[in-house]
């Protein structure tokens, strides 16, 4: 077994292309967009960690590891593209470069109907579980340029399915507490399916790993149950998180507003009185 790190100029061509335009958009064009805004340390270190986990994720041994041994790699390989990169993305752009972006009101409308939750939710949910259908499993780990297809198509639509949670948008800001609570959750329903369908099988659905040489002690059915537990571990631990913020920070509120209320009811008792 020959691991390597690739070096394909496409893919090298884009995580640079990307670092370098946003190097130029915070630093020296950063009063373009922004006047007197102050360099965005924070965003930019969780930028360039975006680039390096997108980079591991499709160009390290580990998309080796998914394409011709193990299907718990291939999907920690999702996982890395559709929760953690996505995040760091979101969470590593200003939200005066994001609005800046998204100035054209034509391209405002159509992010707005994009990352609406009952959209990007359906959007990313339907694409991933079709990719999960065998043959079309099968033709992405066979064909290169199906398999980035797949990858991209997983990144971009979880970008699109986590922008109303984390975005730092006013353009198209995030969306309010109770349908993002509400969402989350049907995000966890929708997954269902295709954990069941990987973990309850009863035998190894994909030929690939099937007849893979096994590189480690782990026989292909139970290779592919800890793949589904991958996924829904990584799907739960990040639904719930997002969950407890949001009722966190909607309780907050509402506490603040009773607060605000309070003052004016004993105003109107001591007038009355």
């Amino acid at each position: 077994m020959q691991l390597h790190w690739h070096t394909e100029p496409l893919l090298l061509i884009t995580l640079l292309g990307l670092g370098w335009l946003y190097a130029l958009a915070i630093g020296p064009f950063r009063s373009r967009f922004a006047r007197k805004a102050p360099f965005p340390l924070r965003p930019c270190i969780l930028f360039y960690l975006g680039l390096i986990v997108t980079y591991l994720a499709v160009g390290s041994p580990l998309d080796q590891l998914g394409e011709q041994f193990l299907f718990c790699a291939h999907m920690l390989q999702h996982m890395l593209l559709i929760y953690v990169a996505t995040t760091l993305f979101i969470y590593g752009t200003p939200a005066w470069l994001i609005d800046w972006l998204l100035r054209p009101e034509w391209l405002r409308k159509v992010m707005s109907l994009l990352t609406h939750p009952a959209c990007g939710g359906l959007l990313f949910t339907f694409v991933y579980t079709v990719w999960h259908v065998p043959a079309l499993y099968e033709a992405a780990l066979h064909d290169k340029r199906i398999h980035i297809l797949e990858h991209w198509t997983m990144f971009s639509l979880g970008f699109i399915m986590l922008w109303p949670y984390l975005t730092n948008s006013t353009h198209v800001p995030r969306r309010s507490y109770g349908i993002r609570m509400l969402a989350i959750f049907l995000l966890m329903v929708g997954q269902l399916p295709v954990f069941a369908f990987l973990s309850f099988a009863g035998e190894a659905i994909y030929p690939t790993y099937v007849w893979a040489p096994r590189i480690i002690d782990l026989d292909p059915l139970n290779d592919q149950i800890l793949g589904g537990i991958i996924m829904k571990v990584v799907n739960m631990g990040f639904s719930l998180t997002i969950l407890g913020i949001s009722f966190y920070y909607w309780a907050k509120s509402e506490e603040g507003d009773d607060l605000a209320v309070t003052p004016l009811h004993a105003a109107d008792a001591s007038d009355s009185i």
